[in-house]
């Protein structure tokens, strides 16, 4: 039961969030960020706010839009702005459609330039995955039966080239033929390693994703796989997770990233609710609440927002990027949603307050981060390969679903 104490916060929760998804957050990508010449959209635009009318268009910018408006149209259904976000995602379909799928080889282009033309062919699994997300989700909207195929399509792919028989889980990236690059960096921060959590993290939403709408037995064996690679190998002993491994899964890296650690905390238990399997249903509620306290103990600053991350040396990266936050208000909405603990509600009030006042631009979309002083770094894109509506359009949402009727 939900106590007296708790509605108010629950009201507020829930109606910032309409607002600031149908007010700031949709209107802002379809809005400003429409390619009217070349199609689709924009690759980007800078810290300031400016559009960088020519850049490369990336393979995680594209479907994460597809995804985050698909998502909108089922969520915000009966919204009066409902054909316009399937508008928005039909637009973003065909022009992955379009441009990103190699229709020689199968898979997505990394990268294509503002002309639609490839310019990063490899096959990371990462970008594979985000695809099946996507598409899977443009089908649960749409019933366009294509999308389905396409996202099945991709699974194979995975599960053909990417999937290790011997020792479980995913290598993380290949070249145009699906030959294994020695080059297996996600991003430049990264290490080279073959397996990474983060990977492993977006083929778990993936295939929950899919599994939700094609049940598959094969699909189903490999999200329980996947499920219990992060109950028993990469969740650790400190109830944090390992973000680098070997083939072997050994672990290559002792960074704790806050951000992903809340994000597991939700993801692991909606797939294992998905899979519908109830042992693992328990476990993953067990571990999003130890991921959740951890996080409490150590990823909070003095505001009780989430810092960056603990790097290798001990040392603290204690700006406060936008994406951790969000994610941090499902983690923190899902702890009170298993314990009906109102310390938690209290935590994702906290953090949403952090939000609006420091991240939430008043021109529109949220700022990549700032500093522990609260001060914005522009130097890093309002949009653009990596800065995305998926983190707080998601969200936005699953607050949405999550205190509807309450």
């Amino acid at each position: 039961m939900i106590s007296v104490m708790a509605d108010p916060l629950v009201k507020q929760l829930r109606d910032d969030a309409f607002r600031e998804l149908t007010g700031n957050i949709l209107p802002y990508w379809m809005n400003t960020m429409t390619d009217e010449i070349h199609g689709g959209f924009y690759g980007r635009r800078n810290g300031y706010d400016e559009l960088v009318e020519h850049s490369d268009k990336g393979v995680i910018l594209n479907t994460r839009i597809l995804w985050t408006f698909s998502h909108a149209c089922r969520v915000l259904a009966d919204h009066p702005a409902n054909h316009s976000y399937r508008s928005a995602a039909t637009r973003a379909f065909r022009y992955i459609c379009d441009h990103f799928i190699d229709t020689e080889n199968g898979g997505l282009y990394w990268m294509v330039n503002f002309r639609g033309e490839p310019v990063y062919t490899k096959k990371q699994i990462y970008a594979q995955a985000f695809g099946i997300y996507a598409f899977a989700e443009y089908f649960r909207a749409t019933g366009d039966k294509t999308a389905l195929n396409e996202a099945i399509t991709l699974y194979k792919s995975i599960e053909e080239h990417s999937y290790d028989r011997a020792k479980g889980g995913f290598l993380e990236a290949f070249d145009r033929d699906w030959a294994l690059l020695d080059d297996l960096r996600l991003s430049d921060k990264d290490a080279n390693e073959r397996k990474t959590m983060n990977t492993h993290l977006h083929v778990l939403e993936a295939y929950t994703n899919l599994y939700a709408c094609w049940k598959n037995a094969q699909l189903a064996q490999q999200l329980e796989k996947l499920i219990l690679i992060f109950l028993e190998k990469i969740a650790n002993r400190n109830n944090h997770l390992d973000l680098f491994f070997d083939d072997d899964w050994k672990v290559k890296s002792s960074v704790i990233s806050f951000g992903h650690d809340i994000e597991a905390s939700w993801l692991l238990q909606e797939a294992a609710e998905v899979l519908g399997n109830p042992a693992l249903i328990i476990r993953s509620k067990d571990i999003a609440l130890k991921l959740v306290q951890a996080v409490n103990q150590e990823g909070l600053n003095p505001q009780g927002a989430l810092i960056n991350e603990i790097h290798a040396d001990g040392s603290k990266d204690t700006d406060l990027h936008w994406w951790p936050q969000a994610e941090a208000l499902v983690g923190y909405i899902n702890a009170w949603q298993i314990t009906h603990d109102q310390r938690y509600l209290i935590n994702a009030q906290t953090v949403w307050r952090f939000i609006k006042q420091y991240l939430i631009d008043a021109q529109g979309e949220w700022h990549w981060r700032v500093t522990e002083k609260n001060t914005v770094v522009r130097t890093e894109d309002k949009a653009g390969p990596w800065k995305c509506p998926y983190h707080n359009g998601r969200a936005c949402m699953e607050v949405l679903k999550r205190l509807e009727g309450l």
